[in-house]
């Protein structure tokens, strides 16, 4: 049978993943199957997947040269057009493949790039992912330049292709610290924004969770925002603000935020800083779970990582497993809202369960309204700098020696700061 070739500008993609020791093989293959939802998300069709057996990856070529040349061999006739990795590749691995491939050669970290590229919308969103691409693209410069790399270096020798590839360094240096400096006017901007919040006190809650796990369906619902919800991996890059009234007239404000991931790459964290320190300044952090999926315990510990990258960690946290309409057994919901006291369990698309969590988070949010007088000696520093990162600061004083803290702080943290309540 003749294959049917490919529609033009059609990406046919393989995907490479490496098991390594302390890797178990169902974790590779989940994440490969993470790894094939992203390329189709960035509109590439997966034509097959390879895997390969090593203690830790090669320096040349990451998965060995012996497995890399099969692979090439079994690219013959078939159309392809990418390689895909699962993991982060060196600028050398990535030079030796696509010159023994003779193919478009990607890793995890390029294709998320890829994804955030097409999906951002606002400005914001734009200036952030053009430096993380940047970023990733500085320390590979020379890929683009192999075509000279045969000219003679040396005193007397320099060819144009060395003149080229630094004077397209030095732009792209250039250009990422401009994007630096336009990001840092966007966080103050993004700091005036929240004191204006605060002057209203009303608590802020951040939307989290994995990517797909139904934060944006969530908002639509709760606050009639129109805020694209899809059924794919990053839907929605940039973070919309709206407001919410609880029954008991209390005012909220709920931040949804870009979706997080497992080997979410460090430079897309850092470039995203600006967005997600909504995350960082939260009141209270709502975190959604896609109940439904398989590995639903790795995608509730791959969003702990990051919040604790983010320094979010110890705030209060209302849990929410989603999608339970897709689930063939309740009890699955039941066992779950045992394991982690104070959950809810919905569905954001049916509304089942939703009024359950209006009222849990009106309960939640109640020790909010109250303003918290605090002395705390010197020595607990330490003690400040958690009600700044877990509790709503109003107003921050010096008298001699002690801190004159009035906030709104979470139960737990009141108790812990009741020897020094005024």
């Amino acid at each position: 049978m003749i294959e049917t070739r490919p529609k033009k500008n059609h990406e046919r993609a393989v995907l490479v993943g490496l098991e390594q020791a302390g890797v178990s093989k169902w974790d590779l293959q989940d994440s490969l199957d993470e790894l094939r939802e992203l390329a189709n998300s960035a509109g590439a069709e997966v034509v097959e997947t390879v895997t390969q057996k090593l203690q830790k990856p090669t320096a040349p070529y990451y998965i060995g040269k012996g497995k890399a040349e099969l692979i090439k061999d079994s690219l013959q006739d078939r159309h392809i057009t990418s390689i895909i990795f699962d993991d982060e590749l060196s600028p050398a691995q990535g030079r030796n493949l696509e010159t023994l491939l003779s193919r478009k050669v990607l890793d995890r970290t390029q294709l998320i790039l890829d994804i955030f590229a097409q999906r951002a919308r606002s400005r914001e969103g734009r200036l952030q992912i053009e430096l993380a691409q940047l970023q990733y693209l500085l320390p590979r410069l020379t890929r683009m330049w192999e075509h000279l790399s045969r000219q003679t270096g040396g005193i007397g020798m320099r060819g144009p292709g060395e003149t080229q590839l630094e004077v397209d360094r030095r732009r792209v240096q250039e250009r990422i610290a401009r994007l630096e400096r336009e990001l840092e006017s966007v966080r103050k901007t993004r700091a005036v924004q929240r004191e204006g919040r605060k002057r209203h006190q009303w608590p802020v809650a951040s939307v989290v969770g994995y990517t797909n796990a139904g934060k944006s369906t969530l908002l639509n619902l709760l606050t009639g925002a129109d805020v694209i919800a899809e059924n794919r991996l990053f839907a929605t890059l940039d973070p919309t603000t709206r407001a919410f009234t609880l029954p008991n007239k209390q005012r909220v404000l709920l931040t949804d935020t870009v979706g997080f991931l497992r080997k979410l790459p460090h430079t897309l964290i850092e470039s995203f800083k600006a967005t997600l320190e909504e995350v960082h300044e939260a009141d209270l952090l709502i975190h959604v779970v896609d109940l439904s999926h398989p590995r639903v315990d790795e995608q509730m510990e791959a969003v702990d990582n990051v919040i604790k990258e983010l320094d979010a960690f110890g705030k209060q946290t209302l849990i929410v497993f989603n999608k339970i309409d897709k689930l063939a057994d309740r009890e699955l919901a039941d066992s779950y809202l045992k394991r982690f006291p104070g959950s809810v369990a919905i569905s954001a698309k049916t509304g089942e369960g939703v009024a359950s969590l209006v009222q849990t988070l009106q309960d939640t949010l109640a020790s909010w309204r109250l303003r918290l007088h605090f002395r705390i000696p010197s020595k607990e520093s330490a003690l400040v700098a958690e009600v700044h990162r877990v509790g709503h600061v109003l107003e921050l004083r010096y008298e001699g020696e002690d801190a004159i803290v009035i906030a709104h702080v979470p139960p737990q943290l009141e108790a812990k700061l009741a020897a020094y309540s005024q």
